[in-house]
């Protein structure tokens, strides 16, 4: 089946993984007001704060051949609207970012979930 899914299917899936990933890491924080919740978690799901931390991560080379393949082709893929909260570019490595978590999860390959989500919490 995971051959069978395109690359923005695997972002969309993605998207809404790593947006629980967050909340949840947010609360283990202790950060209980909803107000506050919402702005830490600009940070991270942000299509900026994806773009910042997709870079570092390809710089310290975090990513499979396989992977970056994942990424790039989500990157490369053509996008049907134009984002409105930053540029196409941004917008368009935050889709990868997204997809090669989507493509973990499908996979069910969840420790490379939580590696990722340990890299950029700095642990």
């Amino acid at each position: 089946m995971i051959n069978e899914v395109n690359s923005l299917a695997l972002a969309y899936i993605g998207d809404a993984v790593y947006e629980l990933c967050v909340r949840e890491y947010l609360l283990s924080k202790k950060i209980f007001k909803v107000k506050n919740l919402q702005q830490e978690s600009i940070k991270y799901v942000s299509a900026k704060g994806q773009y910042k931390i997709l870079i570092k991560m390809i710089d310290s080379q975090f990513f499979t051949d396989e992977e970056l393949n994942i990424i790039f082709r989500a990157r490369n893929h053509k996008i049907d609207h134009r984002p409105k909260s930053c540029d196409v570019v941004t917008y368009k490595y935050a889709t990868g970012f997204e997809a090669i978590i989507g493509y973990w999860y499908l996979n069910k390959n969840y420790n490379r979930i939580n590696e990722m989500l340990e890299y950029i919490r700095g642990e």
